[in-house]
């Protein structure tokens, strides 16, 4: 007896058909992701505020904050210390650079939360009442600045710079790593700078500010 195979049905592919699939897919992707999610609620939980001591230019602060608060929202919005700029907000130009414990760091990259009880010194921090500090009065004298805008994050990247120097770190473009301390070249100084930038181009002056601060500092 000879097996008979299953005949299946026979699917009529019109134009019709390949217009409306065509159609379906092309709005089903246009749509929205949020057309898919879950329908928002009033019961999504918030992060619960946290009470953090930020020790700021020698002067201890008590904040009770958002746990997703920036380092550089904490002190512009919440202390008031505008010393230090919100420029790109994503870490590229700077502009927010301030001192944790004598290191540099880009302050809208870091939450408050985690420098409690850190040395924080922010551009108020660094002169001495009427008496400036060596770079700022280098950045007056070379005209290190021009819209002003950058200058408090290159003063304070500068100042970790110095730090650097005088401890030996090396750079991507030190010659001597035996050295205790790093000669500060125009080499130097230009590669460490590098992730500060300045819209008005005042390169060259910042390189001489630093290396007259140098001089005195190291």
């Amino acid at each position: 007896m000879t097996e008979q195979k299953p005949v299946l049905p026979s699917i009529e592919i019109t134009r019709r058909t390949v217009i409306e699939t065509s159609t379906t897919a092309l709005l089903l992707t246009a749509l929205p992701h949020a057309a898919f999610a879950a329908p928002a609620t009033d019961e999504l939980e918030q992060p619960s505020a946290v009470t953090v001591d930020l020790r700021i230019n020698g002067q201890s602060h008590t904040l009770t904050i958002d746990p997703r608060v920036t380092l550089l929202d904490a002190l512009r919005e919440h202390l008031a210390l505008t010393g230090s700029k919100k420029g790109c907000d994503h870490g590229q130009c700077g502009a927010c650079t301030v001192l944790i414990d004598g290191r540099r760091i880009n302050s809208c990259l870091t939450l408050a939360v985690m420098h409690d009880g850190q040395a924080i010194t922010t551009i108020e921090g660094l002169a001495r009442g009427d008496q400036l500090h060596p770079l700022q009065e280098a950045f007056v004298v070379h005209d290190g600045f021009q819209c002003g805008y950058c200058t408090s994050g290159q003063i304070c990247s500068a100042a970790g710079l110095l730090t650097e120097s005088r401890d030996g770190v090396p750079s991507y473009v030190t010659a001597d790593l035996t050295r205790p301390k790093v000669e500060l070249t125009d080499a130097e100084i230009r590669e460490r700078m590098s992730g500060n930038i300045c819209r008005c181009a005042a390169y060259p002056n910042i390189v001489m500010a630093i290396k007259q601060a140098a001089t005195e500092l190291l």
